[in-house]
């Protein structure tokens, strides 16, 4: 059993699809909570700044997954 662990190329790319997705999450999130104005810390962030996170965050958690996925697909 000395042999070397041979990483399989699809560990990482799920992984890298779970990030991808938590972040787009994040960014939907504090978008969100700039937009609504209600967080007293988040106060000094422009309106339309919470808009355009909640817009990247959405096309993050939505859209990049399925291209990263299509993408690595192997070929059958």
């Amino acid at each position: 059993m000395s042999e070397g662990r041979q990483t399989d190329p699809a560990r990482g790319r799920f992984a890298v699809l779970q990030l991808v997705r938590l972040s787009g999450a994040l960014l939907a999130l504090l978008g969100a909570m700039i937009a609504g104005g209600k967080v007293g810390w988040l106060a000094g962030v422009p309106e339309a700044a919470g808009y355009a996170l909640l817009a990247v965050g959405l096309a993050d958690f939505f859209a990049l997954p399925p291209l990263l996925a299509r993408r690595w697909k192997s070929p059958d």
